[in-house]
């Protein structure tokens, strides 16, 4: 923060303005910490709202059209003809669209911001979007899309087709990911399928092979076949994606979805985390999935296959905290049972005797809340996929005492 409140000041001063420092920080803790603007959109906003405060008028650089593997730099204004390839799930209110677009040259990635007031971009549509501003996040070129942007949609399809199919023909390992943006086949075994509750996606959830695990989302407009928890499959042409440090893979309308006939063994990459058990999350105790998709339903109806006769399970979505950090964790039916000592079908009759499913979420918190454990598992997303709970002594101070001591006598 320090360091973007001195690039401000110094642009400010340039122009012969004075501003406190505490004004210019408050507008940034406003739009990076309540708002999860980035950075770099952030300072460039909280600049030209003072330097109009004080009546200074910005005159912009033209833009030039130019190829897609020209952007080498950031802060230029370019204008590009391109087809969107992929969108993903904006991270940010702020963000309107986001997603993956390119020409006969490259692929980039691009920011369309909500306050732009531009019409949404549909995948595997062609456009002319001018005055974009280039950006550049951990080497990797970007371009943003705001209010001075425009957007038009062309009457003739950019070609863009050496670009999609551009992935490796063999298939990659899951380990081998190691950008966004890379256009990848798989052999995969579907590990867990989540809830969604955004209707942009049909599934999401996590795939394995031996050498680790990853998050995927399949979009709904990619109008590709149901995934089924614990089978195997080839993801044909599937574009990388990273978020904070963490990747995943996108299935859109130019992927290929193909059932194996072999089971993919799926490695385990394991964390541990030891912390007290603070939360219960809703969606705990006992739940109804969809027999197909295996998604929980919501009120006896699946997202994806509407009303069904659900089955039965047992899980726990919790919030471990060791006093520095929380971790959010899921464990499965088998692990729920030994840990809370119920089985499926107590947990069903409990239920059925109070005509209530949530009576099994309170015998849970009671029996769990405020204890300390140490968890084993993949780390997906922001989960640790529980394979291993034991309980941890609580460290009280005659413990720290009697530690110190013993290391002052050595």
């Amino acid at each position: 923060m320090k360091e973007l409140v001195d690039q401000i000041k110094t642009r400010l001063m340039d122009q012969n303005i004075e501003v406190p420092e505490e004004d210019i920080v408050a507008r940034l803790k406003k739009l990076v910490e309540d708002f999860h603007v980035p950075e770099a959109e952030a300072r460039r906003s909280v600049l030209n709202y003072f330097l109009k405060e004080h009546g200074v008028v910005l005159v912009r650089a033209s833009s030039e059209p130019v190829k897609v593997s020209e952007i080498s730099e950031p802060n230029r204004w370019v204008d590009l003809d391109v087809k969107v390839l992929a969108l993903w799930e904006p991270a940010s209110d702020a963000i309107s669209q986001t997603g993956l677009v390119g020409d006969s040259t490259g692929t980039i990635k691009f920011v369309k911001w909500s306050k732009s007031g531009l019409p949404d971009l549909v995948e595997g549509r062609s456009y002319s979007i001018k005055r974009v501003v280039t950006d550049e996040y951990q080497g990797k070129p970007s371009v943003k899309l705001n209010r001075t942007s425009q957007v038009v949609e062309l009457d003739h399809d950019v070609d863009a087709t050496a670009v999609i199919r551009s992935g490796p023909a063999e298939d990659n390992k899951i380990a081998d990911i190691s950008e966004a943006g890379h256009w990848v086949n798989l052999k995969t075994k579907v590990v867990q399928l989540w809830d969604s509750n955004n209707e942009t996606i049909s599934q999401s959830g996590l795939v394995g092979d031996e050498t680790g695990s990853l998050k995927f989302v399949k979009w709904a407009k990619a109008d590709l076949p149901e995934l089924i928890e614990g089978k195997s499959y080839s993801l044909q042409n599937v574009v990388t994606d990273e978020y904070q440090g963490r990747f995943s893979v996108k299935l859109n309308r130019t992927s290929k979805i193909e059932e194996l006939d072999f089971d993919v063994e799926v490695g385990s990459q394991s964390v541990d985390f030891t912390g007290a058990m603070v939360d219960i999350q809703k969606g705990s105790g006992l739940i109804k999935r969809c027999p197909i998709c295996r998604r929980s339903l919501a009120k006896g109806i699946c997202g994806e296959h509407g009303k069904v006769d659900g089955t039965y399970d047992l899980r726990i979505k919790a919030v471990l905290d060791d006093g520095r950090r929380v971790q959010d964790i899921i464990i499965n039916r088998e692990t729920t049972e030994r840990l809370v000592g119920l089985t499926l079908e107590e947990a069903k009759k409990m239920a059925m005797d109070t005509l209530d499913h949530e009576v099994v979420r309170a015998m849970i918190e009671e029996r769990l809340l405020g204890r300390y454990y140490t968890v084993t598992g993949p780390r997906v997303d922001r989960y640790i996929l529980v394979e291993i709970i034991n309980e941890t002594p609580v460290v009280v101070a005659r413990d720290v005492d009697e530690l110190i001591r013993l290391v002052e006598v050595d």
